[in-house]
């Protein structure tokens, strides 16, 4: 590689390889210089001095390789560097013509080490003070063509060499953008289709999402109610007893009549609109004791916060849903509900002390159920957990970041 085009940053295996060429190059110049020296018979006065210089130069040439690396973090370096060199070739310049030669290594020199700026006026001074210390341009024709000719058609070559270089980058920067244009295109068509199946998958994902509201509130209402009548149905001649379940019904029918509707408009639900998140479950439980005569014991532990809408709504549904299971399937006589704030997470566990039930065997049932609850506990981030074994009873746990309204308002 040339020394004019070389790029200002190398690999370290590279700085050194370019280092040593240059040293090379000079040394190759001193030496043809110091032979045609030789061969044209200096005068004798001037062959001491002459040969302190060619032997300052053959020490400073070699150093270029520790400093051609140094050429970006130490500018100063360089630059002094070249000043020796010029100074050696200056002065080796009136000597002998073949010096003509040495001082021409300065071109290279200048286009390599010094900085694009600065390589200019490298070049200038490598020209002129040369030429200046031999006594203008009185000599043979070679030496004028090595001081004058040699740095401009080096300079037209570095400028064409770096003119071809834009060139193809241009012409690598055109194809890329035509192909850029191409892939824009494509991604027009792609993007389309994505906002396509977006828009399908979110039509899907509020089915479902409406699904669970519908299992959570008309569903289990129906259940509900169904489960009061036939208590009332089985109370005989017992009025007082009949007339509670009847109230029961009445009961239920207007608050999930009320279900409904919020569940049509993707509001909270009823007791999560007026309360925080603790008196609901508290609530909760009281309802359910009262409908099913199964106590439900509620403990709420840690620092109660008000979390995200849909943090809420999902802990207080889980916790309906477990009920729900719990009044159909557990024939449990105790349920505990316990809700938990723990750092960055809130818990809620469900415990019955029912028959339980084997998890992961098919169900006959045909409720939403369990897979309804931990799609929507999925849904914000959140785990659910079953524990359960046939005759000891079961456990739901549901655990969601504990992710708290801005200011610490419910929204």
């Amino acid at each position: 590689m040339l020394v004019g085009v070389l790029p200002r940053t190398l690999s370290r295996r590279d700085e050194r390889r370019a280092g040593c060429v240059f040293a090379a190059v000079g040394l190759a110049g001193l030496a043809i210089s110091a032979v045609w020296h030789v061969l044209t018979a200096p005068d004798a006065t001037t062959a001491t001095s002459t040969l302190v210089l060619i032997g300052a130069a053959t020490l400073w040439m070699p150093l270029v390789i520790w400093v051609f690396p140094r050429r970006t973090s130490t500018p100063g370096l360089v630059v002094l560097y070249y000043l020796g060199f010029l100074a050696l070739a200056t002065a080796l310049s009136p000597r002998g013509d073949g010096f003509a030669v040495f001082a021409s290594v300065g071109y290279p020199l200048a286009f390599g080490l010094l900085t694009p700026r600065m390589s200019f006026f490298g070049v200038a001074a490598t020209a002129i003070l040369p030429m200046v210390a031999r006594g203008g341009t009185d000599g043979p024709t070679w030496v004028t063509l090595v001081s004058v000719a040699a740095p401009l058609l080096y300079a037209g070559w570095v400028v064409g060499s770096e003119s071809e270089k834009r060139r193809k980058s241009n012409a690598q920067l055109e194809e890329a953008n035509a192909k850029l244009e191409t892939a824009l295109e494509e991604n027009a068509g792609l993007h389309a289709q994505l906002l396509s199946q977006a828009r399908e998958t979110g039509v899907l994902d509020e089915r479902q999402r409406m699904a669970g509201e519908i299992h959570d509130t008309i569903a289990q209402g129906l259940a509900g109610i169904i489960t009061q009548l036939q208590a009332a149905e089985r109370s005989g001649a017992d009025a007082e007893r009949r007339q509670r379940h009847l109230d029961n019904v009445h009961a239920l029918a207007r608050e999930n009549l009320t279900e409904a509707r919020r569940s049509v408009r993707a509001l909270r639900p009823e007791r999560l609109a007026d309360s925080r998140l603790p008196d609901a479950m508290a609530e909760l439980g009281r309802t359910w004791t009262d409908t099913s005569g199964v106590p439900v014991k509620v403990e709420v532990t840690g620092d109660p916060r008000p979390l995200l809408p849909d943090l809420e709504v999902t802990l207080y549904r889980v916790a309906q849903e477990a009920l729900t299971n719990t009044g159909k399937h557990a024939k449990a006589s105790r349920v505990a509900l316990t809700l938990s704030y723990v750092d960055d997470v809130v818990m809620l566990d469900v415990r019955d002390d029912g028959v339980g039930f084997t998890p992961g065997a098919p169900s006959d049932s045909g409720g939403f159920g369990l897979s309804g609850m931990r799609q929507r506990v999925q849904r914000v981030a959140g785990t659910l957990a079953v524990e359960s074994t046939p005759g000891e009873g079961t456990t739901i746990n549901a655990q969601l970041p504990a992710i708290v309204t801005a200011n610490g308002e419910p929204t």
